[in-house]
């Protein structure tokens, strides 16, 4: 992990810490210029503070219980901050569990209990499953945490759809089944919908590690990345695709929306990152067949975007927010009614 300064002639670059193995990810604690965090392969979470270069390594991530021998720790892909209570942050990775964790927890005379998470989370027929893993992760500001697994589709979950700090490794819904069994007086069905998260369709995600995020002013939508090249779009609320661009000629990983503006930067297999504003004049329309994308059978001419009534509600409030950010800034020219993302 290194930090790099851009000065008037080339950058200089310091040594800041080290993982055994691919660091994947850093996350900034919001408000903070100085205090990140970062995750590897490793299993290792570090904290460090940029004003005395100094990193202090919280814990190493483990598995929920001993089933997992083979797996002495978790591979990490994916760390996030809470940007409503930045004292807590998540981590993914290898195993089918988001951790979240408390740093209030860490003491600095090294008698901590860092190392056990708050809560987890993790959708319910996924639970026990070694087949699949997480590789990315994000808060929105409303503290709705958006999980991307491997060889499978993304999910939203609310705060109280967490498992505890010790979650079982056995479906909630046999942990239902067998209470109603012993006639213990609560509703199992209830229960077990409540832990239900949204999901999001339509991409694919198995070769690469792909990150996931929130988009729009209000984090409206969610956008990922995917294996046939393609950025998808979808509703935040109900997880109606209605968006699907070309963007790379193999994979499409990172997906960032700007902090103030309606744009996206995106980046995959190929060496440029592409920038994303809403000044397109044609309206094309969602591809005939995703199906066809994801096993990369899409004609040459694969055809990007989408436009349905939902593509047009999206359009409406893109070019809203973006005309009121004009209107905002110092000689910005707001958009005109044409235009439309591209």
């Amino acid at each position: 992990v290194r930090h790099a300064q851009i000065l008037e002639r080339g950058v200089e670059t310091k040594l800041l810490a080290k993982h055994q193995g691919r660091a994947h990810k850093v996350v900034i604690e919001p408000g903070s210029p100085y205090l990140f965090y970062t995750c590897g392969e490793d299993g290792l979470v570090q904290h460090i503070d940029l004003r005395t270069a100094a990193s202090t390594e919280l814990f190493t991530c483990r598995p929920v219980d001993d089933s997992r021998a083979y797996m002495p720790f978790i591979h990490l892909n994916a760390i996030t901050i809470d940007p409503r209570n930045p004292n807590l942050f998540a981590v993914a990775g290898s195993d089918e569990y988001t951790r979240l964790y408390d740093i209030r927890k860490y003491k600095w005379d090294g008698s901590t209990d860092i190392g056990q998470p708050t809560d987890h989370f993790c959708p319910p027929h996924l639970i026990g499953n070694d087949q699949v893993g997480i590789t990315g992760l994000t808060f929105s500001d409303q503290s709705e945490l958006l999980v991307s697994y491997s060889d499978e589709f993304i999910y939203l979950f609310t705060r109280d759809m967490g498992l505890g700090p010790n979650p079982i490794p056995s479906s909630p819904l046999s942990a239902c089944n067998e209470a109603s069994d012993i006639g213990l007086d609560h509703s199992a069905t209830d229960a077990n919908e409540k832990a239900i998260p949204q999901v999001y369709e339509g991409h694919r995600n198995c070769e690469t590690v792909k990150g996931v995020n929130f988009f729009g002013p209000k984090a409206d939508y969610v956008v990922s990345g995917s294996d046939c090249g393609h950025i998808f779009i979808w509703r935040k609320k109900g997880g109606e695709l209605i968006r699907v661009m070309e963007a790379d000629k193999d994979v499409v990983n990172c997906i960032e929306s700007h902090p103030h503006t309606t744009v996206l930067a995106s980046s995959g297999i190929e060496s440029d990152i592409k920038i994303w504003t809403p000044k397109a004049i044609d309206k094309p329309t969602l591809p005939a067949k995703i199906e066809q994308l994801q096993r990369r059978e899409a004609s040459p001419e694969r055809n990007s975007l989408s436009l349905s009534a939902a593509s047009r509600e999206l359009l409406g409030h893109i070019l809203a927010f973006n005309a009121n950010s004009d209107a905002s800034s110092d000689g910005g020219n707001a958009s005109g009614p044409e235009d439309s993302f591209s």
